[in-house]
């Protein structure tokens, strides 16, 4: 794990694609390791230096059943999972 996660929540579109077979903590431990999914390049540069200097973290992952948003808030207080429709 490469930065504290604080405590983690999920909003009811995250909870929809669990409860359709999506692994949440799948794709929590991929964002917790640096993978930030399905990015650009520009957007995983931009998450390298905010884990080196302690801004928000977002990944984006496309599963079989919708796009998963991962947020690590700045103060690392917590990480939200979340569909981008919930933003």
């Amino acid at each position: 794990m490469l930065f504290n996660p604080g405590t983690i929540v999920a909003t009811p579109g995250a909870m929809e694609l669990a409860e359709q077979g999506v692994s949440l903590s799948d794709y929590l431990q991929r964002h917790f390791k640096g993978d930030w999914g399905d990015l650009c390049q520009a957007d995983k540069a931009e998450n390298e230096f905010s884990l080196k200097n302690g801004y928000r973290l977002l990944s984006s992952y496309q599963t079989p059943y919708g796009s998963l948003w991962i947020i690590t808030e700045a103060d690392r207080s917590a990480t939200t999972c979340l569909t981008p429709d919930e933003y």
